[in-house]
C-alpha cells in the first residue's frame, strides 16, 4: 500500500556537516565586529591618506636638484609666460613712469624776503652814493666795479645834469654819461616804489607772477635716468610733506632757462615801471636756484608698482622640451608644474577615477598585507584595539608628513623617526615589514623613482637592524651616524648603477640625506621619552631607572618585608640569565622580579619570608588563608599602578602566578573536609585557584617558573645539584601540564633551556663551602 512520501535517496538520509574551511573561517571572522571595526579603522586611515596625499590627481615627479637622464617633452600643448618678454615689457613700463621730484617751496619764499630786504635798503639810501656799490649792482642794468670808476671818468662822453645836495638849490653839474644814466636809473627805481614804501603792492605782484613757479618748482639738470622712447620727458612734482598732491609737468618748462624766461615776461607785463621790472628781472634772474630735488625712493615705489599683462608663448605637445637631460631641474621646476597642471586638466574624469582607485588599492593592499602578518606573527597587536589605532595613527601621521616635506626634501627625517619608534614599539620583525610598507606607499604617492625607494628602505633597515637595546642615551645618536654613512654608500652607489655620473651634485645629494639620517637620531633620543609613555613600552634605558633599589616601592618593601625584598631580588637574578638564554629580555625580567611581590608588603606576617614566630595561618580557615595570599596579586597591580609604574610591569605581577594553584591550602582544606566526612567530596579548585590571567609573554612565563623554583628550593634540606635539577624539572612540568604555558608562546626546547639556566643558577647559589678545623656546625 503506497504511503504517499517519495522515496528518499541514502545520500538522502545520511548527511555529515563538516567544518567550514579556511574561506569559511576567514568569511566568519570578517562578520565580527571586532574584525569590523579594525576593518573600518584601516580604511579611514586610507581614506585620510587618499585625502592628504592629493586626491585622485597623479604626483608631480620632479624635485629641486633633479637630474634628469633624458629631455624632457612637454605631455600636452600648453600656455606659459614668457618670462624674458613679460620683463621686457615690465621694463619699458618702468621707464614710461614719471620720475617723483620734491618741491621745496620754503627756498622760493626766502628768495622773495631777500629780495625785499634788498629793495628797502635801496630805499633807504639818501642817494647812490649812499648805497653799496655791491648792492646796487644786484639791479643796476650796468653794474662796474670802485676800482675803474677813474678809468669811466678818463673815457666817458660828459653830459650836464642838475643835482641837489643837502636840501640846496639844484644846480648844474657835467658828468659822464654812465653816470647820469646810473643815476636816473636809481631815481627812476625808487621813485617807482614811492607810493608803496611797505611793498605790500609789490609782494601782492610778486606773488602772482611767480605763482605758476610756486607751484612747479625750479629744475637745473634732470636727475634720473632718461628712457630712449623719444618722447617728451614728464616729471612728477610735490610740495615738500604732501606726496600724495603730486601733479606731473614738462620738465622743459621747469628748467631754470625757461622758468627765468617766462618769469621776466610775467613781471614785465605786471608792473608799469620799466625800471622796476627790469631790476626785480635782473636780481631774480642772477639769485633764483633749483627747487626741485629728485625723490629715487618714491619714484621706486611707483615704478614696483606698474602691472603689465604677462606676455605667454605657446608650447607644444611632443616637440618643446621643457627641460635638457644632465642638467638640474632647479630653475625649471615652475614649468614643469604648469605643465602637470596642464596635463591634469586634459585627463578624463574616468582617468582620474581610475588613479584614484589605484592609490585607494594601494593602501589598502598594504594594510592587508601589514595585517596578515601581524596576524599570524604577532596576533595581540591587532587583539588589542588601542594599540591597533596607535599603529594605524603613526602610519597615517608618517604617511601624511614625509608627503609634506617632499617639497624641502625633509622626507628621511619621519621615515626614520618612524622605524626607531616601529623597532622599539613592535621589534624588529614587524618593524622591518611596516618600514618596507611605509616606504613603498610614500614613493609611489610622492611620485619619487627607484633611487629613492631605494635609499629610504636601505635607511629605515640600518635603523631597524641596529636597534635592539637601548641603553645609553647616546645609542639613537650613533644609530644616526651609522644610518648616514649607509645612506651616503647607497645614494652613490644606486645613483651610479642607474646612470648618473659621480659628480657634485650626486656627492651633496647623499651629504643631505646624511645629515637627515643623524638629525633624525639627535631628535628621536629627545622624543624618546614621549614615545615610551604614548605607546606604553619600556626601553633599556627606562627599565634600568625602573630598576634602582632607590624607588619608593622597594625602599618600602625593604623596611615593611625584607624577607620578600631579598626573595624578590634571588628571583630577578635567576630570571634574568633564564630569560636571555632563549633570547627574551632578560633586564625587563629582572625589573619585573623586583617588583613582582610588592602586594605582600600590605600584609607581610601572613607570608613565611617574613615570618619569624609564630603562623597567622594557625588561627584561620584554609579558604581565608587563601584569599589572604591571592590578595598580593590584586594588592600589588594596585601599588604599581599608584605609583606610576608601565603596564608591562603591572602585567608582570598579574601574570606571575597564572591561575596556578594554592596547594598548601587547598590540601589542609581537604584533610578538614575529610575529617568532618570522610564520603565528602574534594573541595571546588576554583576557591583555591590565582584569578590569572596566565603568562601572555615569554618573560612573564620566565618569571613565573623561576619565582616558584627559588620558593621551593628554599625547602630543601640538602640542596645538592641532583636535588635542584629534580625539583626545577618537576615545578617546570607541573605548570606545563596545568596548562600555564599554553597563551605565552613558549616552546618546549625553550622550557629545557630555562630549565637548564635555572638549574644552573640554583647550583651556584647553593654550592658547597669546605669546612674549616675550627668551624662550628650550625
Amino acid at each position: 500500500m503506497a504511503s504517499g512520501h517519495s522515496k528518499r535517496k541514502r545520500t538522502d538520509r545520511v548527511s555529515l556537516k563538516l567544518p567550514p574551511g579556511t574561506f569559511g573561517k576567514l568569511v566568519g571572522k570578517v562578520r565580527s565586529v571586532e574584525t569590523l571595526l579594525r576593518i573600518g579603522l584601516c580604511l579611514l586611515a586610507a581614506l585620510i591618506l587618499w585625502l592628504v596625499t592629493g586626491l585622485w590627481y597623479p604626483p608631480f615627479p620632479f624635485r629641486a636638484g633633479d637630474i634628469p637622464q633624458r629631455n624632457i617633452v612637454a605631455r600636452v600643448s600648453f600656455e606659459t609666460k614668457d618670462e624674458a618678454g613679460t620683463l621686457q615689457a615690465l621694463q619699458a613700463a618702468k621707464g614710461r613712469v614719471d620720475a617723483v621730484y620734491a618741491h621745496d617751496r620754503q627756498l622760493l619764499m626766502d628768495k622773495r624776503r631777500q629780495l625785499r630786504d634788498k629793495i628797502f635798503q635801496v630805499l633807504q639810501a639818501q642817494d647812490l652814493d649812499d648805497l653799496d656799490p655791491k648792492l646796487w649792482a644786484e639791479f643796476s642794468s650796468e653794474p662796474q666795479p670802485e676800482q675803474e670808476a677813474a678809468e669811466l671818468v678818463n673815457q666817458a662822453v660828459y653830459q650836464t645834469m642838475t643835482v641837489t645836495w643837502g636840501g640846496t638849490n639844484p644846480i648844474p653839474v657835467s658828468l659822464p654819461t654812465a653816470l647820469i644814466s646810473r643815476y636816473g636809473e636809481f631815481d627812476q627805481f625808487r621813485q617807482a616804489l614811492a607810493d608803496d614804501v611797505e611793498l605790500k603792492t609789490f609782494d601782492t605782484s610778486l606773488q602772482r607772477c611767480m605763482v605758476d613757479i610756486d607751484r612747479h618748482g625750479l629744475l637745473d639738470r634732470l636727475r634720473h635716468q632718461i628712457g630712449e622712447d623719444g618722447n617728451s620727458i614728464r616729471i612728477s612734482v610735490y610740495a615738500v610733506g604732501t606726496p600724495e598732491l603730486a601733479q606731473s609737468f614738462d620738465a622743459d618748462s621747469l628748467r631754470l632757462i625757461q622758468a627765468k624766461r617766462s618769469l621776466g615776461e610775467s613781471i614785465r607785463k605786471e608792473f608799469p615801471s620799466t625800471v622796476l621790472a627790469e631790476s626785480v628781472v635782473r636780481w631774480l634772474d642772477r639769485n633764483l636756484e633749483k627747487t626741485l630735488t629728485f625723490d629715487p625712493q618714491l619714484t621706486r615705489q611707483k615704478q614696483d608698482a606698474i602691472q603689465v599683462e604677462p606676455r605667454m608663448i605657446q608650447l607644444k605637445s611632443g616637440e618643446s622640451v621643457l627641460a635638457e637631460a644632465g642638467q638640474p631641474l632647479d630653475n625649471k621646476l615652475t614649468l614643469l608644474r604648469e605643465e602637470h597642471s596642464a596635463y591634469i586638466k586634459s585627463l578624463s574624469g574616468m582617468r582620474l577615477l581610475y588613479f584614484s582607485l589605484c592609490k585607494l588599492g594601494m593602501y589598502a593592499a598594504l594594510y592587508v598585507l601589514c595585517g596578515v602578518y601581524i596576524y599570524y606573527r604577532r596576533r595581540s597587536v591587532l587583539q588589542d584595539l588601542t594599540g591597533l589605532s596607535r599603529l594605524i595613527l603613526l602610519v597615517t601621521v608618517t604617511i601624511a608628513a614625509t608627503w609634506f616635506s617632499l617639497k624641502t626634501r625633509f622626507e628621511l627625517v619621519p621615515l626614520l623617526l618612524f622605524a626607531m619608534t616601529a623597532v622599539i614599539v613592535y621589534q624588529q620583525e614587524i618593524a622591518l615589514l611596516l618600514s618596507a610598507s611605509v616606504a613603498l606607499a610614500t614613493v609611489l604617492s610622492g611620485g619619487l623613482g627607484i633611487l629613492e625607494l631605494v635609499t629610504l628602505s636601505a635607511a629605515m633597515s640600518v635603523v631597524v637592524l641596529m636597534i635592539r637595546h637601548i641603553r645609553t642615551r647616546t645609542k639613537l645618536i650613533y644609530v644616526g651616524l651609522w644610518t648616514a654613512a649607509a645612506v651616503i654608500s647607497t645614494t652613490i652607489g644606486v645613483g651610479t648603477f642607474l646612470g648618473r655620473n659621480p659628480s657634485f651634485i650626486l656627492l651633496q645629494e647623499a651629504a643631505w640625506y646624511a645629515a637627515c639620517a643623524v638629525g633624525a637620531g639627535v631628535l628621536m633620543t629627545g622624543l624618546l621619552p614621549f614615545v615610551e609613555k604614548f605607546f606604553d613600552v619600556q626601553t633599556d634605558l627606562s627599565l634600568l631607572e625602573l630598576g634602582d633599589v632607590a624607588h619608593p616601592l622597594l625602599q618600602e618593601l625593604v623596611r615593611r618585608a625584607p624577607g620578600t625584598y631579598n626573595h624578590s631580588i634571588n628571583v630577578a637574578s635567576i630570571a634574568q640569565a633564564a630569560a636571555e638564554s632563549i633570547g627574551a629580555n632578560g633586564l625587563l625580567v629582572r625589573v619585573g622580579a623586583y617588583f613582582h611581590d610588592i602586594g605582600k608588603m600590605l600584609k607581610p606576617q601572613y607570608f613565611v619570608e617574613n615570618q619569624s614566630g609564630d603562623n597567622r595561618h594557625e588561627s584561620l580557615m584554609p579558604a581565608m588563608s587563601t584569599l589572604v595570599i591571592i590578595a598580593h596579586v590584586k594588592d600589588g597591580a594596585d601599588l604599581a599602578r599608584q605609583h606610576n609604574l608601565p603596564n608591562t610591569l603591572v602585567d608582570f605581577i598579574l601574570q606571575h602566578h597564572g591561575t596556578t594553584l594554592v596547594e598548601y591550602f587547598y590540601h589542609r582544606a581537604n584533610e578538614k573536609q575529610r575529617e568532618s566526612d570522610p564520603d565528602a567530596e574534594l573541595v571546588d579548585e576554583g576557591h583555591y585557584r590565582y584569578p590569572g590571567p596566565k603568562p601572555q609573554t615569554k618573560e612573564a612565563a620566565v618569571l613565573m617558573l623561576a619565582d616558584t623554583v627559588e620558593s621551593a628550593s628554599r625547602s630543601l634540606v640538602d640542596p645538592a645539584p641532583a636535588r635542584i635539577e629534580s625539583l626545577v624539572e618537576d615545578m617546570a612540568m607541573k605548570k606545563l601540564m596545568d596548562g600555564q604555558f599554553d597563551e605565552c608562546g613558549l616552546t618546549l626546547k625553550e622550557l629545557r633551556t630555562i630549565q637548564d639556566s635555572l638549574i644552573k643558577s640554583l647550583t651556584a647559589v647553593y654550592h658547597g663551602r669546605i669546612k674549616y678545623p675550627d668551624q662550628q656546625t650550625a
